[in-house]
């Protein structure tokens, strides 16, 4: 079987709801980071046989395929590059790196670039069910779904609080992990940690052209104390919006090729891909999967938890990595070392390559191998994907 590889991934900083990146197209900001990623390779852009991007709302600006749309924006990319877009929710670019390494490891292609892209300011997340159930156009929960789990609308908020109590954890250890998220980030940040992942964008602001290249959502001023103070969620629950993911616009990119492609156009690879895995299981509790999900991975791949140097598990929620740490016995300074998605933002659809980007520059700068990065996803689906660094 061929060998994929992870040339290199790039995405942009975080822009908070309404905030720095809220007059950015979704279309523009998913070109720009494929733009970057070939600019960066020197890859000829001719040779990309598909680009596959992970998108979740796709109504409104990212209707219409915005995978192909981003590809037809693009100042790089020709117009005969093709282009296809997936939901895996929260997983879905994770997905297309998935999609594309397999792609490559089956001799099928050989360069294909893995993106995704979420700009949840202007494509509000539940919006494309929410206005078809407005305006009486029907429901995604089918007679057959009711039948099968009656009564129940899927809810992450309340598969959130379920995590909660299956795993015993206090509002205390939710607001302690939160706070350790921004502390990492503001760190990484102000190391310069994130300087080699980030793709600068050019924005409008009242004081004229500016690069956005910090991701807005760090509270750079964050003590316990505030985030302890936030507002629950709901009235008997212990998360807090200071304890979730921030609402984020964004967008990722990730070059995938064949040894083949490595030679012919002289590249330097990041990564191999070490191992794929995609599991499924309860939709209710709904993000507890990434548990089960690393289990199987690490197993199919021979390794061990201690044999992993650097992990990502996507912060949807702070009882997510914390029970998936109870359950796996990972070693906490090993987890999100610069910060997650409670202190970066989760653009949805862009947050797999998102993390990708950040895994591989993060093993690279510490001089690490293995990386795990895995994501809870709706439905009770997880992925998860191992790198090897080279």
């Amino acid at each position: 079987m061929t060998t994929a590889y992870i040339v290199d991934a790039v995405r942009t900083a975080g822009g908070r709801r309404g905030g720095r990146l809220a007059g950015v197209h979704p279309v523009d900001l998913a070109a720009a980071s494929l733009d970057a990623l070939v600019g960066r390779t020197g890859i000829d852009p001719g040779a990309v046989e598909d680009v596959i991007m992970g998108c979740v709302s796709q109504g409104g600006e990212q209707a219409m395929q915005v995978g192909r749309n981003a590809v037809l924006a693009s100042k790089l990319l020709p117009e005969s590059t093709p282009a296809v877009t997936i939901d895996r929710q929260c997983g879905s670019s994770q997905q297309a790196i998935q999609f594309a390494a397999q792609a490559v490891m089956s001799g099928t292609q050989d360069m294909v670039i893995a993106a995704g892209v979420e700009s949840m300011s202007r494509v509000p997340m539940g919006s494309t069910a929410s206005f078809h159930m407005k305006e009486g156009l029907g429901t995604y929960k089918s007679p057959g779904l009711e039948e099968k789990y009656p009564g129940i609308m899927w809810s992450q908020f309340m598969g959130a609080e379920m995590i909660v109590d299956k795993h015993g954890l206090t509002k205390d250890d939710l607001d302690r992990f939160a706070y350790e998220s921004h502390r990492r980030a503001i760190a990484a940040t102000q190391a310069g940690a994130f300087d080699a992942e980030i793709v600068p964008i050019t924005i409008n602001t009242p004081d004229g052209e500016q690069q956005h290249t910090v991701d807005e959502g760090i509270r750079f001023d964050a003590t316990l104390e505030s985030i302890a103070s936030v507002k629950l969620l709901s009235e008997n629950g212990r998360l807090t919006a200071a304890s979730s993911s921030q609402i984020c616009d964004g967008s990722s990119a990730a070059l995938i090729v064949s040894e083949k492609m490595l030679r012919e156009h002289g590249l330097t690879p990041m990564a191999r891909i070490h191992n794929l895995t995609v599991t499924a299981g309860d939709p209710v509790i709904m993000l507890e999967e990434p548990l089960f999900a690393t289990d199987r991975a690490l197993q199919r791949a021979g390794l061990s938890i201690n044999d992993i140097d650097l992990f990502e598990v996507n912060e949807a929620f702070a009882c997510v990595p914390l029970a998936w740490l109870k359950h796996t016995g990972a070693d906490p300074a090993k987890l999100n070392v610069n910060g997650g998605a409670i202190a970066l933002g989760h653009p949805l659809g862009a947050s797999g390559t998102k993390l990708m980007a950040t895994l591989l520059h993060a093993l690279k700068a510490r001089g690490k191998r293995y990386g795990l990065q895995t994501m809870c996803e709706g439905g009770g689906v997880a992925n998860v994907t191992i790198v090897e660094a080279l």
